[in-house]
């Protein structure tokens, strides 16, 4: 049990110092008139073809009416171009502005500096298992944002190896 507590706390404050990490660096000069929660939408729309507002959304695990804000936000301060695709009317469109080009630039460059900052006190060895470890991670997380979460023992029915 101590070492599920040790874990929770590491993994908690790990969470916290990036995210306040990420928004003391990349909230700066030019780009104080967006959030992190921005970047991300910045992040998630990318420098390629314009895309539909709805990938941008599921991309993002967030409503329609949420990215919507945010994306108003992002217009207002020209990070983001939305237009209507030619080809059908009801799609909306959203691709970057040279603006949004710099922020998501600026974004990329933080994360990889921050990744060889934290890596370069691993040797191969070391990293190899780390990347295993947080890919396993990752998977379980995804597992339960895919099932909406972790259930309790009592509310799950019929599972092989326990006791009804």
């Amino acid at each position: 049990m101590e070492l599920d507590k040790a874990l929770n706390t590491l993994l908690v404050k790990l969470f916290r110092d990036i995210m306040h990490i990420e928004e003391e660096a990349l909230i700066t000069g030019e780009f104080t008139d967006i959030t992190v929660n921005d970047m991300h939408v910045i992040e998630a729309i990318g420098t390629g073809e314009p895309k539909p507002s709805s990938v941008v959304a599921k991309a993002l695990s967030v409503t329609m009416g949420t990215l919507t804000k945010s994306i108003d936000r992002l217009t207002r301060n020209q990070y983001v171009l939305r237009e209507r695709s030619e080809e059908d009317k009801r799609l909306v469109l959203l691709s970057l502005t040279e603006k949004g080009l710099r922020a998501d630039a600026h974004h990329q460059k933080f994360h990889k500096e921050m990744i060889q900052a934290a890596m370069a006190q691993f040797d191969e060895k070391e990293t190899r298992i780390l990347l295993e470890s947080l890919g396993g991670l990752a998977d379980y997380f995804s597992q339960q944002k895919r099932t909406g979460g972790m259930e309790s023992k009592s509310s799950r029915k019929g599972l092989p190896g326990e006791d009804q």
